[in-house]
């Protein structure tokens, strides 16, 4: 059965029916195909891998290539309800306008990133003294395709420099997988209080617009 990560799982559940949706560095496609095939959405999968590509392909998915850090002039202003961005956001160069451009052709934006000041890794630099690894950080720091890691209040403060509204934030308890058939079930149980998130929540989930914070 395959397995969406569990903030693809909170992603497909803040996907309106039948919107359409862009999804940004979409990878082997799982996610864009359960929004297809669930939510009946209609839209684009953009991936600079081309095994990443050939897997969507593969998958019957509508995808191109492409590098979103040169940014997203093919789409017009507002052409897409959201624009999906799951874990790829500490790997892009340009964060800053990869989500300027996100929230030009999308009326809303979700991203789920990893959370750098997690406890476990704040444990293990201070007192292992080496960057730490993960689950959803796995590779070895001169090996990484992370650019730019930040915390939940990093992307916090991102964002109300950018003037970007919060709609949404949803820290998680785990990063890992979650069986396709309990999704349409409460989630409830992954999630972390927010007055701790930074501390306690190993990934997080933002639904954002275009607007004062």
């Amino acid at each position: 059965m395959s397995r969406l990560r569990i903030d693809q799982a909170i992603i497909a559940k803040l996907v309106d029916e039948r919107s359409r949706v862009l999804d940004l560095g979409c990878g082997d496609g799982l996610l864009l195909e359960y929004l297809f095939q669930h939510k009946q959405v209609q839209g684009f999968g953009v991936e600079i891998s081309h095994a990443g590509v050939h897997a969507c392909i593969a998958r019957g998915l509508p995808v191109y290539h492409g590098d979103i850090d040169q940014g997203l002039s093919d789409h017009q202003d507002g052409s897409f309800d959201y624009v999906i961005l799951s874990l790829t956001l500490q790997a892009v160069r340009r964060p800053e306008f990869v989500l300027q451009e996100m929230l030009r052709v999308g009326k809303r934006s979700i991203v789920s990133f990893p959370n750098f000041g997690y406890w476990r890794i704040r444990t293990r630099l201070a007192f292992g003294g080496r960057m730490p690894r993960s689950v959803l950080l796995p590779d070895s720091w001169y090996e990484t395709p992370n650019a730019h890691l930040c915390t939940i209040l990093d992307f916090q403060d991102l964002c109300n420099t950018m003037q970007i509204r919060i709609l949404r934030q949803i820290p998680l308890a785990a990063g890992g997988g979650l069986p396709s058939g309990l999704i349409s079930q409460g989630l409830s149980r992954w999630l972390v209080p927010r007055s701790a998130a930074n501390l306690l929540a190993p990934i997080a989930v933002f639904l954002l617009e275009r607007g004062e914070p």
